[in-house]
């Protein structure tokens, strides 16, 4: 029997900091009014100094991993969902292997832009379902503000920072991930995009004064792209799993912006109480803000057993997916015991010393080998 992946964890971190449309107000001319009615956003959360993308999936994974009472040590391979990775290299999920103490997990990024935990999302489902994992942590997490132009009005309004986080298991019953979808056209690339700091325009002088290492966007023509393949993309995957759109109990789109949604709704004909939707508390969080939307749609009692809900993104390359997931986790979870929790915390201090002694003992070794 082929295992399917199901969710039997899950997790998020946003920032404390809270940028709202007035603060914004007081940095370009703008107005809480035109922030609100051309994106549907009223605040977002901005990473403090020392937060990273690292750091914040970290978080979203542990919470990720307790609602799973799965030990890191049982996992088997994590993938980061990022278009803000830490380092170009070594990858943001090595570094959240680390953190966690994941000692026998595989690690690797993945970047589709916004798209990027959908990918994500595929790709640990059919490698658990042709039997090659099977516990898998995907988290989506981005830094979006390091990115940002605080001076250009018509892209700083949009973004945030945050990380989510799904714990996926093999299991052969009933449910899981029953479909995905995936897509590309990369001749939409220049639409959304960073333009310097990779091979083709390294960073220089000129690209920083010229600021090409800020998010780039041509609004409209995004806008009429994504309001046309999350319709589309969402039938597709629940034709790909044999069900109708009747069938599904709730939609969590990519939070990008309110209109996109609205119109996207309306296309596939359904109620916009099946439409969830945080946008206006966090703004567009990339990779991070379908994780973090399902997330407080478990924690607000909208996803029960045997639901259907499906996930759906578009982004930056250009790229689009969807997933569709019948929830097999009975609903509300028993919160983890305080001892459990006591648990948890020694193995994560466990982890960052046991890091840091492989540490010395590489330098250690260095030393004695020069010698």
């Amino acid at each position: 029997m082929t295992a399917a992946a199901h969710v039997i964890g899950w997790g998020k971190y946003v920032p404390v900091r809270v940028l709202t449309n007035e603060d914004l107000a007081s940095m370009v001319d703008t107005s809480d009014d035109w922030i609100r009615t051309r994106t549907g956003i009223a605040e977002r959360r901005v990473a403090v100094d020392g937060e990273t993308t690292a750091s914040m999936a970290t978080r979203a994974a542990r919470q990720a991993l307790g609602i799973a009472g799965l030990n890191p040590i049982q996992l088997d391979l994590i993938v980061v969902a990022t278009a803000t990775p830490d380092h170009s290299f070594p990858a943001t999920a090595c570094l959240v292997q680390d953190a966690l103490g994941a000692a026998h997990a595989a690690a690797f990024d993945l970047s589709a832009g916004c798209s990027g935990f959908i990918y994500a999302l595929s790709v640990a489902a059919d490698l658990i379902a042709c039997g090659a994992y099977e516990n898998v942590l995907v988290i989506g997490a981005e830094t979006l503000s390091r990115i940002t132009n605080w001076g250009d009005r018509a892209t700083c309004v949009l973004f945030g920072d945050g990380a989510g986080a799904l714990v996926l298991q093999a299991n052969g019953g009933d449910g899981g991930v029953l479909s995905s979808v995936l897509g590309a056209d990369g001749s939409g690339g220049e639409l959304l995009c960073l333009p310097a700091g990779g091979s083709r325009e390294p960073a220089s002088h000129r690209t920083v004064t010229e600021g090409r290492h800020y998010i780039q966007m041509k609004g409209r023509e995004v806008f009429r792209f994504a309001a046309r393949i999350m319709p589309q993309a969402t039938r597709q995957v629940l034709e790909r799993a044999g069900l109708d759109i009747s069938d599904v109990n709730l939609i969590i789109p990519h939070q990008a912006n309110q209109r996109i949604m609205d119109t996207a709704t309306r296309a596939l004909g359904v109620s916009p109480g099946m439409v969830f939707s945080n946008l206006e508390r966090y703004g567009n969080t990339s990779a991070a803000s379908i994780p973090v939307a399902l997330c407080e749609a478990v924690e607000q009692g909208l996803v029960h057993r045997n639901d259907v809900v499906v996930c759906v993104g578009f982004g930056a390359g250009l790229t689009w997916g969807a997933a569709a997931i019948r929830w097999s986790v009975p609903l509300p979870q028993e919160p983890p015991s305080r001892w459990t929790q006591m648990w948890y915390r020694i193995n994560y201090v466990y982890a960052g010393l046991r890091s840091w002694v492989r540490r010395l003992l590489r330098r250690l070794l260095a030393l004695w080998t020069r010698e």
